[in-house]
């Protein structure tokens, strides 16, 4: 995957897209950055998780460039989100996540709110990057209430 990204930083760079060569620039920071931490190169799903650390830095900081009205810059990070959602694995739906969720939470015997850590880290094990920990979450807690 980190090949692919490179791939697409050399043809941005041809291209002269200017937001995707700086996206792809701060990923490839990112993931080398992650790499000297742990000691090792990344693999393709340790990469993902790099990548969905970056998109929600980016979701988050469009937010507070919309609430401080500085409109083009959240446009820019709304941009920037972008380039990086193409690299995500393909999300699976609400409704195949609501589905299951009610396996893990039949499967736990989950009744309570209580049982909410149990259920997510279940669901985290069987979905992997193929879903948003804050969809999991806000399922879950529905499910349980």
């Amino acid at each position: 995957m980190e090949n692919k990204i490179k791939e697409d930083l050399k043809q941005a760079q041809l291209l002269g897209n200017e937001i995707v060569v700086a996206t792809l620039r701060l990923l490839l920071s990112e993931i080398k950055n992650a790499e000297i931490a742990q000691g090792q190169v990344l693999s393709d799903d340790e990469i993902v998780q790099v990548i969905q650390k970056e998109l929600k830095k980016r979701k988050e900081s469009a937010e507070a460039f919309k609430t401080g009205n500085r409109q083009e810059l959240a446009e820019r990070e709304e941009a920037e989100a972008a380039v990086l959602h193409g690299y995500l694995p393909a999300q699976l739906s609400s409704e195949e996540l609501t589905k299951i969720v009610i396996e893990v939470i039949t499967e736990l015997g989950a009744k309570e709110i209580k049982d909410m850590g149990r259920v997510i880290g279940a669901v985290r094990a069987k979905v992997g990057s193929s879903a948003d920990g804050a969809a999991i979450s806000q399922i879950v807690k529905e499910k349980l209430s």
